[in-house]
C-alpha cells in the first residue's frame, strides 16, 4: 500500500545561519559559455545579477546532530524521503527488496560556496527551476503538501514562486501500489503573454566508485571542462583512447553533456560491477542528459572531503530541458510544460554493460528499462497524472516563503489572473519581510521606522517598483528605507544615476551602513576605488558587528592600495573576526601587498579554512605560490620570472588543505 507521512531524519547539519544583508548586485559567475555551439544564443536569458535573492554565507562548518523534516513516500518496493527545509530535495531513494540505497545519501548536511546564492550541499536530487547555478531554493524551504488521487493514492506535492522568472513549478512526487517506479511529475507555468527563459535540471547524485559506469543513449557529447571557451564535441564513450564513462580514470574535473537524438527515449544510468544501480528516465520533455565528475586531481579531492567529510564519493547524473546547463529554453507566451520522471533499480547483465560494445551496452539498458517502464506505459501514467495536477490539495504539510502569497495579492489588486491555479496554496505563509510591501500595495504608502536594520526583504520587480515611485513622489515624509529599496530597485535596472539620488536621499534621513555601503558598491561600478573604500570605512563604524561590511571594507582598501589601512583596522578587531577564513585570506593578500612575509608565512603556517570558498575560485593557489615566489626572490636576489616561479611549483607544491583547483594540476 502506497503511504506519505511526516518524519524527522537525525543528521549531523552545519546550521546556515544568518543571510548577508547586503544586497548582491555583482554579475553571476556562471556566465553561458558556447563556443563549440554556434546554434545557440548566449545572451538569450541573461542576468543583470541574481536580486530578489539574498546571498547565504552565514554558515560555518560547525555541526551538531539535528532532527531534520523529512516528507516519506513508502510503497512495499520503494521509499522516498524528501527535505523539506532544503528544496524539496530528493533524499534518500531504498530499494526495499534488495535493502540498496539507489541515490548517494551524504551523511552530513554541510553548506559550500557552489551555488547562486552561495549556499550549496551535496547528495540527493535537487530540483534546479529558474536560473543557472542551481536552485535559488536549495538552502530554503518549499511548499510540500498531500494531494489524494480519485483512486485513494497520496501524492507528495512540492511548490514555489520562483522570483527572477516570476513563474511557479510544481513537482508531483507518488509511488502507485507495487511500483518499481517512483513517478515525479514536473508543471511550469508561463503567466505572462511574452516569451520566458527557463531553465530545469535534476541533478542526482549517485555513489562514485571504480566499477560504476555511466550511460546513456548517445554517441557524442558537449564536453565542458571548467574553463572559458571550452564547450567541445567528443565522442562517446571513448576520448583520445579514455573511457569517460567511468568517472575516476581521469584527474579533471568536467560536465559531460550527451546528445541524445531527437527521437531516442531520454534517459540515463550509474551501474556498478554486478549490473545494477539506479536509472532515470522521463518522457521527451526533459531530454537533456549530462554527467558530472570532480576527477581525482588533488583540487577533486578535496571538494569530495568538503562536502562529504569522510564518506564516500559521489558523481551526478543529470536531466534538463535543454542540451546543456550553459543555455535557456525558451517558453512561449502562457505556455504551460510538463514532463514525468522516473527513478528505479535497474538490473542488467555486467558483462553487457561494461562491455567493449557501447552499442549492446546501450541496447542492454534498453531491453531492462523496457521491462522496468515500457514506453507506452509510461506515457499513459503521464497521461494519467494530468486528472489531479490542478486538485487543491488536501492538506498543506509545510511552508515555503510568503513571496508567492504577495504575488497572489498583488495581481488580485491589479485585476490580474492569477499566476497559478488552485492546486497551489501559497496562503499563510507571510511574514514580516513581506509586511511593509502588503502594506504599500493597501495604503499606498511604504510604512516608517524608527530602527535603523531594514525590515523589508528585497523586491526588484517592475512592478513593485512603479508602486514605491509613485509612493515617494506622493509621500513627501517617505522614509529612509523606502528610498533604500527604491535604489536597489533602480540600480537592478541599470539606472545608476537613480539609485545614487535614492540612496543619497536615504541617508540624508537617516545615515545608515546600508546606503553606505550601497554607494560603496557604485563607486567601485565607476573605478572610483578609494571612494568606494571610504564610504566602506564608515558603513563598518556604524556597524562593527557585520562581518560581511568588514569583508568588503577589507577588498576595497586592498584594491585602492591601501592594504596597511586594511591590516591596521583588523588589529582592532575581536578574535573572533581576526579568525574568519575570508579575513584571514584577505590579509595574506594585504601581507603580500604590503612585503611582510613573515606575517604571510605564519598564516599559512597555522592553516586558517574559507568556509565559502567559490567553486572555480583560483585564489588561494595564486597567493600561496606568489608568497613563495617573493621569499625565494628575497633569498636569491633575483626577480619573479616564468624560470623562479616553475621553481616554485616544483618545489612548493599546493597542500591538500588549500588545494580546490576544479583544474588538473599542472
Amino acid at each position: 500500500m502506497s503511504t506519505l507521512r511526516l518524519e524527522t531524519w537525525r543528521m549531523s547539519v552545519a546550521p546556515l545561519g544568518s543571510e548577508n544583508p547586503l544586497p548582491s548586485f555583482q554579475q553571476p559567475i556562471h556566465q553561458p559559455v558556447l563556443s563549440g555551439k554556434p546554434e545557440s544564443d548566449p545572451e538569450a536569458g541573461y542576468l543583470r545579477d541574481y536580486l530578489p535573492y539574498t546571498v547565504q554565507d552565514g554558515y560555518t562548518r560547525e555541526r551538531r546532530m539535528t532532527d531534520v523534516k523529512m516528507a516519506v513516500l513508502e510503497n512495499d518496493v520503494l521509499r522516498a524521503a524528501f527535505l523539506l527545509d532544503y528544496g524539496g530535495r530528493l533524499w534518500s531513494l531504498l530499494h526495499k527488496p534488495t535493502n540498496r540505497e539507489l541515490l548517494y545519501v551524504n551523511p552530513l548536511l554541510q553548506p559550500a560556496n557552489l551555488a547562486m546564492r552561495n549556499a550549496w550541499f551535496s547528495g540527493g536530487v535537487e530540483w534546479n527551476m529558474g536560473v543557472i547555478a542551481h536552485t535559488p531554493f536549495t538552502c530554503a524551504p518549499l511548499f510540500a503538501a498531500r494531494v489524494d488521487t480519485p483512486d485513494g493514492m497520496p501524492v507528495l506535492r512540492l511548490y514555489e514562486w520562483e522570483r527572477i522568472r516570476q513563474a511557479a513549478y510544481q513537482i508531483d512526487a507518488y509511488l502507485p501500489d507495487g511500483s518499481e517506479i517512483l513517478y515525479v511529475r514536473v508543471r511550469i507555468v508561463n503567466p505572462f503573454d511574452q516569451l520566458l527563459p527557463m531553465y530545469w535540471w535534476s541533478n542526482i547524485a549517485v555513489p562514485e566508485r571504480e566499477d560504476v559506469r555511466v550511460l546513456a543513449p548517445a554517441d557524442e557529447s558537449y564536453r565542458y571542462a571548467l574553463s572559458v571557451d571550452d564547450l567541445q564535441t567528443v565522442p562517446v564513450p571513448l576520448v583520445d583512447g579514455q573511457d569517460i564513462t567511468y568517472t575516476t580514470r581521469f584527474r579533471r574535473a568536467a560536465d559531460y553533456f550527451f546528445l541524445i537524438p531527437d527521437q531516442q527515449r531520454p534517459w540515463i544510468t550509474a551501474l556498478d560491477a554486478s549490473g545494477k544501480g539506479l536509472i532515470h528516465v522521463s518522457t521527451d520533455r526533459l531530454h537533456g542528459r549530462k554527467l558530472f565528475l570532480w576527477g581525482t586531481g588533488q583540487g577533486g579531492r578535496r571538494w569530495q572531503e568538503w562536502l562529504n567529510g569522510s564518506s564516500h564519493d559521489y558523481l551526478e547524473i543529470q536531466a534538463g530541458l535543454a542540451p546543456t546547463q550553459l543555455e535557456y529554453a525558451t517558453m512561449p507566451p502562457l505556455a504551460e510544460w510538463s514532463w514525468l520522471e522516473g527513478y528505479g533499480l535497474m538490473e542488467a547483465d555486467p558483462q553487457e554493460v561494461h562491455g567493449e560494445n557501447w552499442q549492446a551496452a546501450r541496447a542492454e539498458i534498453e531491453s531492462g528499462l523496457e521491462k522496468l517502464a515500457p514506453r507506452p506505459a509510461f506515457e499513459a501514467e503521464y497521461q494519467r497524472s494530468e486528472a489531479w495536477k490542478d486538485q487543491p490539495p488536501t492538506e498543506v504539510l509545510h511552508a515555503g516563503s510568503g513571496w508567492g502569497e504577495l504575488e497572489t495579492q498583488r495581481r488580485r489588486a491589479a485585476g490580474l489572473p492569477p499566476f497559478a491555479g488552485v492546486g497551489l496554496d501559497f496562503s499563510g505563509a507571510l511574514s514580516a519581510a513581506q509586511q511593509p510591501w502588503l502594506a504599500l500595495l493597501k495604503t499606498g504608502r511604504f510604512p516608517d521606522s524608527d530602527s535603523d536594520v531594514p525590515g523589508a526583504g528585497i523586491l526588484v520587480q517592475a512592478e513593485w517598483q512603479a508602486l514605491l515611485e509613485t509612493a515617494v513622489q506622493r509621500q513627501n515624509a517617505a522614509g529612509w528605507e523606502a528610498w533604500l529599496h527604491l535604489g536597489t530597485m533602480r540600480l537592478h535596472d541599470g539606472d545608476s544615476s537613480g539609485a545614487r539620488q535614492a540612496w543619497e536621499q536615504s541617508l540624508a534621513i537617516r545615515r545608515t551602513p546600508w546606503a553606505l555601503r550601497n554607494l560603496a558598491v557604485l563607486a567601485r561600478q565607476n573605478g572610483q576605488v578609494n571612494e568606494a573604500a571610504s564610504y566602506l570605512l564608515e558603513a563598518f563604524e556604524l556597524r562593527p558587528e557585520a562581518v560581511p561590511l568588514l569583508v568588503e571594507t577589507a577588498r576595497a582598501l586592498i584594491d585602492a592600495g591601501r592594504a596597511r589601512d586594511f591590516l591596521r583596522l583588523l588589529s582592532g578587531q575581536p578574535e573572533a573576526a581576526r579568525q574568519h577564513g575570508r579575513l584571514r585570506l584577505l590579509e595574506v593578500e594585504a601581507g603580500l601587498a604590503v612585503g611582510d612575509l613573515d606575517r604571510v608565512g605564519q598564516r599559512f603556517d597555522e592553516g586558517f579554512e574559507i568556509v565559502d570558498y567559490r567553486e572555480g575560485d583560483e585564489i588561494l593557489t595564486d597567493l600561496w605560490f606568489r608568497y613563495h615566489a617573493e621569499r625565494l626572490s628575497r633569498e636569491k636576489h633575483v626577480p619573479v620570472n616564468e624560470t623562479l616561479m616553475a621553481q616554485v611549483v616544483r618545489e612548493h607544491p599546493l597542500p591538500p588543505a588549500f588545494d580546490f583547483r576544479m583544474k588538473a594540476e599542472e
